[in-house]
């Protein structure tokens, strides 16, 4: 199922019950733009979010998060979660959600052995597996698979070549949870599923440091949220993610600085203000120190 704009759970005459019932029967993608929108509880199922322009505000289990281009959101079987978009300029968002047998069909697939595919061809699937419900980067062959998706549902509307691309999502979700597993056993813990829970927790506080960069968020802060002493989060945050939570933040706002600023609509003091920096000198030697050269001179290479 095709659809290409968001309903209004706020008005009179939306059915919840048929609204949702079709994310049970169908395979769904969304593929809108809006400058408004709201939902504060959403049960899906399995879906991969993102935006080409804009930011979508997403709640899961009491924090929130910010979806921005470039990046997507995996939001697992049964979870629920709020999202709404408020925004000065529309915001451009796809949602791809796997209908639950789909979904377990593909997993079996992916999982099993041929030997056990052909013993039992109609057995029971495996339950599904828990993806890490964090921030995920947007790698070039995911967008470029995202596009063709598009083009063909606008071209052709959904059907069999559609149900075949959908296989492939599953299959980058997999790979995505490998990833994900493989991060979690560099935690420092003894147990494996310690392990993944710190992993997780962690997670949280890379989400928050990207969606409020511009922001002052403090270790206190952090720790708290992250149920994590602030010692625990610098050196469990550093012996995955390789830098500090500090560091990480700094990385961040220099990433969307240098995004801003191939935009000549800005200028840099102004760019560096949006980007959290307040001392001005400050944000031209980081800048330099990450990218080698100064802001003005970077703009100048990139326009």
């Amino acid at each position: 199922m095709y659809i290409t704009s968001l309903p209004d759970h706020a008005s009179p005459d939306f059915d919840a019950v048929h609204h949702f019932g079709r994310f049970k029967a169908h395979n769904v993608i969304f593929n809108t733009v809006s400058s408004y929108s709201f939902c504060d509880d959403h049960v899906g199922c399995l879906s991969l979010k993102t935006v080409l322009s804009g930011e979508e505000w997403y709640g899961i289990n009491h924090h929130r998060l910010a979806v921005r281009p470039g990046q997507f959101l995996i939001l697992n079987n049964e979870q629920h979660y709020s999202c709404n978009i408020d925004t000065k300029d529309p915001v451009k968002g796809i949602s791809v959600f796997f209908k639950e047998t789909f979904a377990a069909a593909v997993f079996s697939d992916i999982l099993k052995n041929d030997t056990e595919l052909l013993d039992s061809p109609f057995a029971g699937h495996p339950a599904q597996p828990e993806f890490f419900q964090t921030l995920h980067v947007m790698e070039p062959e995911l967008r470029q698979r995202l596009k063709k998706l598009i083009t063909g549902l606008e071209n052709d509307g959904y059907h069999t070549a559609t149900e075949e691309q959908l296989v492939f999502f599953l299959h980058y979700l997999i790979r995505t949870l490998i990833t994900g597993s493989k991060k979690a056993t560099e935690v420092s813990a003894v147990k494996p599923g310690t392990k993944i829970e710190i992993y997780k927790r962690l997670c949280i506080v890379k989400d928050i440091l990207h969606s409020s960069y511009m922001d002052k968020p403090d270790l206190d802060m952090l720790s708290l949220t992250a149920c994590l002493s602030v010692p625990q989060l610098i050196r469990q945050f550093k012996s995955v993610f390789k830098t500090t939570p500090y560091q990480y933040l700094i990385q961040i706002r220099l990433e969307h600085a240098a995004a801003q600023l191939k935009n000549p609509a800005k200028t840099v003091q102004e760019i560096s203000w949006d980007c959290g920096f307040e001392n001005f000198s400050a944000f031209c030697r980081a800048f330099k120190s990450f990218y080698g050269v100064q802001p003005l001179a970077f703009r100048k290479a990139h326009i």
